[in-house]
């Protein structure tokens, strides 16, 4: 029993993009991120390999079974009526960890003892022996995750979860799970570091995960070697001498990298937890490699090292040690001891209480988001000036004023002004909201005629259009080095999370045409609907975010409905008419690409094929075939591009000439009472079809552009068209 199989590897929030890397450095192909973990297939060697070697990973599910159960009785059948016996024997023991979202079975315990009873129940029957349940030190550990009424059954092979190394066998307050601490580290450059022979220092070590965690990444030492075992160990497709094997090379490769590892030192003001890190050290094999001193912050002498390193610190949030009371005062200590003994090093401050940051008067390079169990936290990254730029340039003053010194140009005060103003606004409304891809400019100065986006995936990706027929192209070029220079600072995205484009004046199908084919996608929610989205590969992502209210119309009209989506694209509205009731859906457009990416949509949020049809043709030769089938629909959105004169095209579409024609047959096919949206984007549009009997409509622009599309009210035109008899005049 060696695979393929599908794999769910869990990991905290805000992790998803790293894990993603990392289990592709582990040898995986097929990797694409989800919430809070990722999704892979492979043998049974890579799934024991994530077991090992994963720094950042919770827990890995392998995957057995997916149904529907909206009732007890349901679950226990389905359940039940699965190959128990091919994974465990009678005598076995079991565990069972039960979670339902948004379900009609909601109680965790009475799932875990439905499941439970059908698993026993099966081995009674069949051998007259029950299997006892363990919930300490099972055989065998069952993961039931239900979503919408959706069971998944997986099997847990990693066991405990795999951020117990096995070497913290005392807690002091406060502590960071290991797995966190990784995060940390490897957002903070702490890989790059080690390797070019920098030292790291922890200012506050407390019991020491960050050192110790740092000193296994530079010595390659594999997480999981302090595990002899894997989480079902009962397993009947368990192989033994794969295991052993993984573990004997990952032995060989620690013994290589102990020698390689730098300087590493832990310093706290409480003695007890400093003792407690050095047991944790000796635990995994890194005593001789780890310095823990028990000091007062500031109190920091010759670390044995030229190059330079990194200092890292998770100090108090006020929230679960100490208090608030004095913690504005350490913060600025810490920015104190950051200039005064580490010029020219990495520092990485991690806070569940950003508003204190301020305080260190230092401006970050990079900002993330991550959860410390359930407090949101923010790693803050900075780079300090070396002490040489500090004397040439007299920097040291404008620094602990909080000045930013990049030394590749600035964009114009006013612009960044703007743009952070934005931030503030539109960030707020957004959380507010509940939105997590806006856009925060669109050309508000004429200087920089462009449109920023933010989408919020496993990480905040920002998607950057520079129009080049506002400006001159040597301009263009200009703002795209300007850009690339200053808005991953501004906006708090990483440069490789910054994606840049020009857009030029489009001719035909220009602005659907492919650019790239790199193929990766980002998964993105909209509500209830989840979404993928390209950033490189085309002009557009897959997601026209300005009409974010108009798909929420649809869904929320969907019920028990027919829709019909012309010009349908990636299907994103689609999704949320299928989200919203829709009894099936039909999405028509020319590019069997295109269709492609709907379907996968549908896939991620759980809409099989069947009831969704996706018809690669031209929409007007599908209308024309549609009348005379006479199939009738109660939703249409009828969102047809500016112009199209694609080769599979008998002609050509231009949206002004024919809209007339496109709505009079997409009314054909209407319900009595039925619904027809149009939309359209082309600038200067005018609406020249007429009311006839039987028909009402009305423009409902207004109410369907987005407030951070509100400075342009021209973004797109939307109208409402609503059958109002039972057999209207002709349209």
């Amino acid at each position: 029993m060696n695979g393929p199989f599908s794999y769910f590897v869990t990991c905290p929030k805000g992790t998803e993009g790293l894990l993603v890397d990392e289990i592709r450095s582990l040898g995986a192909t097929d990797v694409m991120a989800g919430q809070a973990g990722v999704s892979l297939s492979g043998d049974l060697d890579l799934g024991y390999r994530v077991c090992l070697w994963s720094r950042l990973a919770s827990r890995v599910l392998l995957f057995l079974a997916r149904f529907e159960a909206k009732t007890p009785e349901a679950l226990y059948d389905e359940i039940r009526s699965l190959p128990w016996e091919d994974h465990m024997a009678p005598r076995n023991s079991l565990a069972v960890d039960f979670l339902a979202v948004r379900s009609e079975i909601s109680n965790a315990r009475f799932g875990t003892l439905k499941v439970k009873d059908a698993i026993v129940d099966r081995f009674r029957d069949r051998s007259g022996v029950r299997p006892d349940v363990d919930s300490d030190n099972p055989d065998i550990q069952v993961n039931v995750y239900m979503y919408r009424d959706e069971a998944r059954v997986s099997l847990d092979i990693s066991g405990e979860s795999l951020h117990r190394r096995g070497y913290r066998k005392s807690e002091v307050a406060a502590p960071l799970k290991e797995n966190l601490a990784a995060a940390i580290l490897i957002r903070s450059r702490w890989p790059d570091v080690a390797e070019s022979g920098g030292p790291l220092l922890d200012l506050m070590c407390g019991s020491g995960t960050l050192a110790i965690e740092a000193a296994l990444m530079a010595g390659d030492v594999a997480p999981g070697l302090l595990r002899l075992n894997l989480g079902s160990p009962g397993w009947r497709g368990h192989n033994q001498p794969i295991w052993h094997q993984l573990r004997r090379k990952a032995e060989v490769r620690k013994r290589e990298g102990m020698g390689r590892i730098p300087i590493i030192i832990g310093y706290d003001q409480d003695a007890e937890a400093v003792q407690y890190a050095g047991s944790h050290a000796d635990q995994v094999g890194m005593s001789r490699c780890i310095r823990f001193e028990t000091r007062e912050l500031g109190e920091v002498d010759g670390l044995g090292s030229e190059a330079p390193g990194l200092v890292v610190v998770n100090p108090p949030y006020g929230r679960r040690i100490g208090g608030d009371s004095d913690l504005g005062h350490l913060y600025a200590r810490l920015g104190d001891t950051f200039r005064n003994h580490f010029p020219g090093w990495r520092t990485a401050v991690f806070t569940g209480n950003p508003a204190l940051a301020p305080n260190l008067k230092l401006k970050p390079r990079r900002s993330y988001d991550l959860l410390n169990g359930a407090i949101p936290c923010k790693l803050l990254v900075y780079k300090l000036a070396t002490e040489e730029v500090i004397r040439e340039k007299g920097l040291r003053g404008a620094e602990e004023k909080n000045v930013s010194y990049a030394a590749d140009g600035a964009a114009s005060e006013m612009f960044v002004n703007r743009l952070r103003k934005n931030l503030r606004h539109f960030g707020k409304w957004a959380r507010r909201s509940g939105i997590t891809c806006y856009r925060v400019y669109d050309s508000d100065l004429p200087d920089y005629p462009m449109a920023i986006d933010l989408y919020g995936s496993t990480h905040t990706c920002a998607h950057v259009q520079i129009f080049e027929k506002d400006t001159e192209s040597a301009r263009v070029d200009e703002l795209g080095k300007e850009m690339k220079s200053q808005l991953p600072g501004i906006l708090e995205v990483m440069p490789d999370h910054l994606y840049l484009k020009t857009r030029k004046r489009q001719k035909g199908d220009a602005q659907y045409e492919r650019m790239g084919k790199s193929g990766r996608l980002h998964e993105i929610a909209e509500g209830d609907c989840r979404f993928l989205v390209n950033f490189t590969d085309y002009l557009d992502t897959g997601v026209f975010l300005d009409h974010r209210i108009t798909r929420q119309k649809i869904g929320e009209r969907s019920r028990g409905k027919r829709f019909l989506n012309l010009f349908g694209y990636t299907g994103t509205t689609t999704v949320h008419a299928a989200m919203g009731g829709a009894v099936s859906t039909t999405t028509v457009d020319l590019s069997s690409r295109y269709l492609a990416w709907a379907r996968r949509n549908l896939d991620l949020n759980g809409f099989q094929p069947e009831g969704h049809e996706l018809v690669p043709e031209d929409c007007v030769t599908w209308l024309d075939r549609a009348s005379k089938k006479k199939t009738k629909y109660g939703l249409i959105f009828l969102d047809p591009p500016t112009f199209s004169n694609s080769k599979s095209m008998s002609g050509t579409l231009d949206v002004q000439r024919d809209h007339v024609d496109l709505i009079r047959r997409g009314l054909g096919l209407l319900e009595p009472e039925g619904m027809l949206l149009f939309s359209t984007n082309r600038r200067n549009f005018k609406m020249e079809y007429p009311v006839r009997a039987g028909f009402r409509m009305t423009d409902i622009t207004k109410v369907t552009i987005p407030q951070d599309f509100a400075r342009h009210q021209n973004v797109h035109r939307c109208w409402e068209f609503v059958r109002t008899d039972e057999e209207p005049n002709s349209a």
